[in-house]
């Protein structure tokens, strides 16, 4: 059975490429569009759409306003369809709720299959796991003894995310305490200049100083590091190293490059946690981790939008914990107050 999309922008034009794109792609199909916020309230009850795809720049009710009201009345996962000057609604957009955002292509008439890959690889994996006959992972957390696992110091945390992963970090970071004294590396993929709005929000929002990792920056205490978008981020001699070296996994930043690096640098003081996402990136780094010594956490299925890249390192055998969402940020926390 295909998933239904409608899609919701207010360019005719937008709206064709769009239809055709999605339309062409095998699963998916278009139930209906819409040209504004108001057209696209009043369509999701009568098409039940599976997914929307929701411009963010729209007259009269915008997609901002739009997505609100969606999420506050309905439960039908939205992607956000965003242009390359709108990051920082980007990032409201993924704050408020939307699952994911698909950059619009620059030459929109002559489209890459790049536009079309990406369009599938966003809308198919919401729904993948739901087919899947494999049971939920109980947490482990609440079993004793697992403060006898952790490390006694620790010394620094390395997170990895992908689809789900902004509304995660932004739970995660919202609730650090004040007296965050090791440092915190987030490698969450996105795109360049999305990362600099992602950053610059959760230091709004967040009792910690949150910056977006600059080649040779220092590596205090204290500070939360977010990997740029175009760049894999590594750790050498206390300092941050950017590389454009070849993506691997098909994406730059790459979670394995940043878990690889952390564990030589802090051995068995890392604690490192790799959330919701799809894909595989992080399982190798992740390896290096447990083999230096270090602690490493899964999130588990039932609170991953997607549960790839945490569910492929649980089957690689490389994760001494599997939690929740919350019971991940709690984690977190305690290591700050007791551990740090």
């Amino acid at each position: 059975m295909n998933i239904k999309v409608l899609v919701v922008d207010d360019s005719p034009f937008m709206r064709k490429i769009i239809t055709e794109t999605i339309t062409s792609i095998a699963g998916l199909e278009v139930v209906g569009t819409a040209r504004n916020g108001r057209d696209a309230l009043k369509a999701i009850p009568l098409l039940q759409p599976d997914v929307i795809t929701l411009d963010i720049e729209m007259p009269g009710l915008n997609g901002l306003e739009t997505l609100e009201i969606i999420k506050r009345e309905h439960e039908v996962p939205v992607i956000m369809m965003s242009s390359f000057s709108g990051e920082d609604n980007t990032i409201a957009a993924l704050d408020l709720g939307a699952m994911d955002f698909i950059e619009k292509p620059l030459d929109i008439r002559n489209q890459s299959d790049a536009f079309k890959n990406e369009v599938a690889d966003k809308i198919k994996p919401l729904f993948e796991q739901k087919k899947t006959d494999i049971p939920v992972e109980k947490s482990l957390l609440q079993l004793n003894g697992l403060e006898k696992r952790l490390p006694n110091k620790i010394k620094a945390i390395v997170i990895g995310a992908s689809t789900g992963g902004p509304k995660a970090l932004f739970s995660i970071i919202r609730s650090l305490p004040d007296n965050l004294s090791f440092p915190i590396f987030i490698v969450q993929h996105m795109p360049k200049g999305f990362t600099t709005s992602f950053s610059k929000r959760l230091d709004k929002e967040s009792s910690a100083t949150v910056v977006e990792a600059e080649e040779g920056m220092a590596i205090r205490g204290g500070m939360v590091y977010v990997a740029p978008g175009g760049y894999h981020m590594l750790i050498e001699n206390n300092q941050i190293k950017l590389t454009e070296t070849d993506k691997i996994h098909g994406v730059r930043p790459a979670v394995d490059y940043l878990f690889e690096t952390a564990a030589e640098a802090y051995g068995s003081g890392l604690a490192s946690f790799i959330l919701t996402g799809m894909g595989q990136d992080g399982a190798r780094g992740l390896a290096k981790i447990k083999k230096t010594g270090g602690f490493t956490v899964a999130q588990n299925r039932e609170t991953s939008i997607v549960y790839g890249m945490p569910g492929n390192a649980v089957q690689k055998g490389v994760i001494d914990e599997i939690a929740s969402l919350n019971e991940i940020s709690e984690l977190i926390n305690w290591m700050i107050r007791v551990r740090g």
